[in-house]
């Protein structure tokens, strides 16, 4: 399957995304939300119920996933992040695809979501994580405030998240069934700005916007904008707040087995009789 580059923007530089990533693991991973992510996933496939054969890892960094899930499944497949976004899967190979923490840096999401369709067997699984909604809108408000105080102007630094919504609609766009997303929101605190860039810098997340400014940022800009940082968003023992949303998205190549929705129009009882015909809360009484 080819994607349709002409009309996803090239938002990401996946190139220097492996190199990032590549350097993060010799100098060594911060894994924390990586981590995370690996638990509450294999909590979230302990409350399905049913077997999944063949399973395969898409881009997670590491081997967050692959130490839980590799001897679990009869063939377990991590597919590494490369330059392209074209995935080597064969047509209904798939019972599971999993993904930690890696889609947030895809250039064409509703063509990866397309291959991950076309890649499962009927009423096969995706679960992934990705970070989306409002992570590291601390750090984006901080740098936007300092480059507009000092530089005039304000460059791309902390890449678009897609919110819960989107992600939603582009799972149906998919043709996955029964699509669920919900969102872990991890608040972490650092004693600075500075102590949550060397974080970054250790998840192999720090800026691969192709559009990114290739000059060093001015000493002046990076002190203001981690002084606003603790002006904005420090607790009362000067500690800094980090927001990450941990988007969690789920859904099913279709089966003939999974549940149907109705036809418009076929309901046998209004809304309004199914409400006036409901007890109350409380057996009738009033709630305070």
């Amino acid at each position: 399957m080819v994607l349709n580059q002409d009309t996803a923007p090239i938002l990401f530089d996946r190139a220097l995304l492996r190199m990032r990533l590549d350097r993060a693991q010799k100098q060594g991973p911060a894994t924390f939300l990586l981590d995370r992510v690996a638990g509450d996933m294999e909590d979230r496939l302990a409350a399905v119920k049913r077997e999944f054969a063949d399973v395969a890892d898409i881009w997670t960094p590491g081997d967050a996933l692959r130490r839980p899930f590799a001897n679990r499944f009869k063939s377990f497949t991590h597919v590494d992040l490369g330059d392209s976004e074209v995935l080597p899967l064969q047509p209904e190979q798939l019972d599971l695809v999993v993904s930690g923490l890696a889609l947030q840096f895809v250039n064409d999401l509703p063509g990866v979501f397309a291959q991950i369709r076309r890649a499962l067997k009927p009423d096969g699984l995706l679960l992934a994580a990705m970070l989306g909604g409002d992570s590291l809108t601390e750090l984006r408000q901080s740098f936007a405030a300092a480059e507009a105080e000092l530089e005039g102007g304000v460059s791309p630094r902390v890449a678009p998240f897609a919110d819960l919504r989107d992600v939603g609609a582009l799972l149906q766009r998919a043709g996955l069934a029964l699509p669920v997303t919900d969102v872990d929101r991890v608040v972490v605190r650092y004693d600075s700005a500075f102590a949550l860039m060397a974080d970054l810098r250790r998840m192999g997340a720090t800026n691969i916007l192709i559009e990114r400014r290739r000059t060093p940022i001015r000493r002046a800009t990076m002190l203001r904008m981690a002084q606003i940082y603790g002006e904005r968003f420090a607790d009362s023992d000067g500690r800094i707040r980090t927001t990450f949303d941990v988007i969690w998205l789920s859904g099913w190549a279709p089966h003939e087995s999974q549940p149907k929705p109705l036809r418009p129009g076929s309901a046998t009882a209004s809304l309004e009789e199914a409400v006036r015909g409901s007890p109350s809360p409380g057996g009738g009484g009033r709630r305070e």
